[in-house]
């Protein structure tokens, strides 16, 4: 893909075009470098926190698909952006349990795999192992890859309404 034009060219940038209750910049910088070094990307990485309607654009430019998505990843020679919706992030960390710092996190090592040139929907399990590693060596919940693979909101929700628990949206994967 081509490389998406949305920074300053500094070792690492995060900007918030959507803000995030409770999560700053920095230690979604802080946890991009780990993940950067982990993933082994070398150059200049940024990272784009903003709104469906922004990921939307951007997946109907760059992909032909006219709707929002999670997280997009625009690799360069050295380096790379991602891009990632804020909306998405907070219903995910609402369905799955967690907080939104974590899901971004979830969604900045997946983008960082795709720069270090992974790509789950080719590579026989190859990002889905990868990911899996770092995301336990980084403390992290599910991965976006053992989700989709997973029924794991909808037994929850089975086993939560046995409880009498509030239930989770359940929406479908993008």
């Amino acid at each position: 893909m081509k490389a998406l034009p949305i920074c300053f060219r500094e070792t690492l940038m995060v900007i918030f075009e959507t803000a995030v209750k409770g999560v700053s910049a920095a230690e979604i910088q802080r946890f991009a470098r780990q993940a950067q070094k982990l993933a082994k990307v070398s150059g200049e990485v940024d990272v784009l926190i903003s709104g469906n309607m922004r990921l939307r654009e951007l997946n109907r430019r760059f992909r032909q698909k006219n709707k929002p998505t999670d997280v997009l990843s625009f690799p360069r020679p050295a380096g790379g952006d991602i891009a990632i919706s804020a909306d998405i992030a907070r219903e995910n960390a609402r369905r799955y349990g967690h907080g939104t710092a974590e899901e971004l996190k979830v969604l900045v090592l997946h983008g960082m795999l795709h720069l270090a040139g992974y790509d789950h929907e080719s590579d026989n399990g190859r990002m889905a192992r990868a990911e899996t590693r770092l995301r336990v060596q980084l403390r992290l919940p599910a991965s976006l890859i053992d989700r989709a693979n997973s029924p794991a909101p909808v037994a929850a929700a089975q086993s939560n309404r046995k409880r009498g628990k509030p239930q989770p949206t359940h929406r479908s994967s993008r």
